[in-house]
């Protein structure tokens, strides 16, 4: 097997275990309460009406999702939610498109080739503004860190694991305000 054959199972079990762990009502729960705050296992189990072992299994399932992390202090253990993991778990839905392509060729000349882009010249550089029709900022990481230079900027050395990121609103606080009267 391939080190891309590899790298595809990967994907497909990562994603089998974050569709299995949001394919709960419970476990869904789980992550609602955990983004409030850490939290005891028992407690978990608590504020949702459930027993300390059912808890603790549908914890595991959260885990090997990579979704909550696990500390132990002696027999305590306190879940907190894995918030870079939440958010980035989707990039598992992702197509992978394999390329090849010229020592020298720039990010923006690779992206015209397997997807529609729209760009827009601010400042005398060329952002993208648009993939496959869905307008939006973009981003790039290449072999799993940001990149600081622009499309037209990023030259391929070298093989490379590039991951091309539209930046999505995600809510990191949900307010109910009530007015005094």
């Amino acid at each position: 097997m391939s080190e891309n054959d590899n790298k595809c199972e990967d994907q497909k079990l990562k994603c089998l275990r974050l569709f299995r762990a949001l394919d709960s009502e419970t476990r869904l729960e789980m992550l609602q309460h955990l983004f409030e705050d850490e939290k005891h296992v028992s407690e978990l189990a608590r504020e949702l009406g459930i027993s300390v072992p059912v808890a603790a299994k549908h914890v595991n399932i959260l885990e090997a999702a990579n979704l909550v992390e696990r500390n132990v202090f002696g027999k305590t253990h306190v879940l907190e939610l894995n918030n870079k993991n939440v958010a980035s778990s989707l990039d598992v839905l992702a197509p992978i498109k394999n390329i090849e392509v010229e020592k020298g060729t720039n990010l923006l000349d690779i992206l015209k080739t397997v997807s529609t882009i729209e760009t827009k010249t601010l400042r005398d550089k060329e952002h993208v503004i648009s993939t496959n029709g869905e307008k939006g900022f973009f981003i790039y990481e290449v072999n799993g860190e940001f990149s600081d230079k622009t499309v037209q900027n990023f030259v391929v050395t070298k093989d490379s694991n590039i991951v091309w990121k539209k930046l999505e609103p995600v809510a990191k606080l949900r307010m109910n305000i009530k007015v005094k009267e």
